[in-house]
């Protein structure tokens, strides 16, 4: 009896961790259409939202992030047992080719496991500096696959190293302005501002761009530009009222699964720094305004927002969290880059410098090269024939 080709990636809890491995898998499944694919999760809801439409089988597992406190050691260890467990489960009856780890805490209990059984593993890293799960991942793992060049110096060396960019997903390369214009009922004569925290919003910058309001207002932004502003679903309704009570007919939105055409549609972004968010933006080769989440301790998302600084496409402005400090900030940077289309053409045009839209293809290539050594090793056979034999 055939064993069925399948490809495991672990990791989650945001769409950072998410969305890259699934642009993966839907690479992979292009060229080997009948392999199969588990996702080694987290219990968190936004796992099950992303993958509610991925094609395989998602396992929740309750492991945790390393304590930074004594007392969460018991917790930890626990949740991190009965993870591991999950994993040795599956690999004994589903052995996967690969194992691919998305970045992070939870790609840990599957890395880990499946190197001890001798599966081949991978890791993405798209932030320009490795967390400490993946700089822990790297002696258990064969190879990386990195954002930016500048990656590679903050590793061991102990796995081979692959500058691929980060993967996105296909519809980045195909969305066009008309869609997300007429998709999020836009104005086609106005130029778009597009504000997002990212899959789950910002609340810091929410406030800012509405502290931000007032002087927009009166430098006649608005005249113009319109506001195309993602607040994550808690603040939704809080920012809606904000906006009409300063009279701006903005088009504001809880969450979307249509970011492609939302980024399509506009002609400067302000956001975070996530590294599949600047994959996105210079993919899409969309100028931006970035504000780094502030309380990681690495401050990793100001060394991603640098990457695009430095070579012109974005401005940085570091989050202070306070509006009445980040609102003035952020009124003086729009405002100067809003009249200024020659810069925003500009700086577009560094984005697209640096993105690239190939990294899935890349990375799934070099999955399925291992993945024939894999099948050649124990049964002869290749990628390719093995998913023939089912069609």
């Amino acid at each position: 009896m055939r064993a069925e080709p399948i490809i495991a990636f672990a990791g989650g809890g945001s769409g950072g961790h998410l969305y890259p491995a699934l642009a993966v898998a839907g690479a992979l499944r292009a060229s080997a259409p009948e392999m199969r694919f588990v996702f080694f999760g987290t219990d968190r809801t936004i796992d099950a939202g992303v993958l509610s439409n991925f094609d395989g089988r998602l396992v929740r597992q309750p492991v945790r992030p390393l304590p930074q406190r004594a007392w969460q050691w018991p917790s930890f260890l626990l949740a991190w047992r009965n993870s591991t467990r999950e994993c040795r489960r599956f690999f004994q009856t589903h052995r996967p080719m690969v194992v691919v780890g998305s970045g992070g805490y939870a790609s840990a209990p599957a890395i880990c496991e499946a190197a001890r059984v001798g599966i081949s593993t991978a890791l993405l890293n798209p932030d320009a500096v490795p967390g400490k799960a993946n700089r822990l991942l790297e002696s258990r793992v064969d190879v990386v696959f990195a954002q930016w060049a500048e990656t590679c110096e903050h590793f061991s060396g102990q796995a081979k190293m692959h500058v691929t960019g980060c993967p996105v997903r296909p519809e980045f390369k195909a969305a066009r302005r008309v869609e997300g214009i007429e998709h999020f009922g836009l104005d086609p004569d106005k130029r778009v501002l597009l504000v997002t925290g990212a899959s789950q919003g910002a609340r810091s910058i929410n406030e800012a761009v509405l502290a931000a309001l007032p002087a927009l207002g009166a430098a006649g932004v608005w005249e113009r530009w319109q506001l195309l502003h993602l607040t994550g679903p808690e603040d939704q309704e809080h920012v809606a009222a904000a906006h009409r009570r300063h009279g701006i007919n903005a088009r504001v939105v809880g969450f979307t699964r249509h970011m492609a055409i939302a980024l399509a549609a506009a002609d400067l972004v302000v956001a975070r720094a996530g590294a599949s968010t600047l994959a996105e933006l210079t993919a899409t080769g969309r100028p931006s305004v970035l504000m780094p989440y502030p309380h990681h301790g690495d401050q990793h998302q100001v060394a991603n927002a640098r990457m695009l600084v430095k070579v012109g496409a974005a401005r940085m402005l570091l989050d202070q969290v306070d509006p009445n400090t980040n609102g003035p900030a952020l009124a003086e940077v729009l405002g100067r880059l809003v009249g200024e289309d020659e810069e925003l053409a500009r700086m577009s045009v560094a984005a697209q410098r640096i993105g690239t839209t190939s990294a899935a293809e890349e990375i799934a290539g070099h999955l399925l090269h291992v993945a024939d050594k894999h099948r050649r090793d124990t049964s002869g056979e290749t990628v390719e024939e093995l998913c023939s034999a089912g069609r």
